[in-house]
């Protein structure tokens, strides 16, 4: 293992995964206890879906937050750099 890799162990959906990571594991924790309760939901709202249908669901909605995140930082930016045109000005 890498330097400032970490191993952290993690029950999702009932499976037991080692999640090997540089974050702290505090961090990992969070991943996978979100991962975990967001897979249990889709199971409630989609009953007949198996296992990997519902992982790939949740990995599309995770991208497409992460991509909504992505632009609302993106105008954040382009926000801040105009004020800080104008405050040249």
């Amino acid at each position: 293992m890498s330097e400032g890799k970490r191993r952290f162990k993690a029950t999702i959906d009932g499976e037991t995964y080692t999640i090997v990571g540089s974050k702290p594991e505090k961090h990992m924790r969070v991943v996978a206890e979100t991962v975990d309760e967001q897979l249990t939901q889709l199971k409630e709202m989609t009953k007949g879906l198996d296992k990997e249908k519902r992982a790939i669901l949740l990995a599309i909605n995770a991208v497409s937050d992460q991509l909504a995140m992505r632009n609302e930082l993106n105008e954040w930016k382009e926000k801040y750099k105009q004020l800080e045109q104008t405050k040249e000005n």
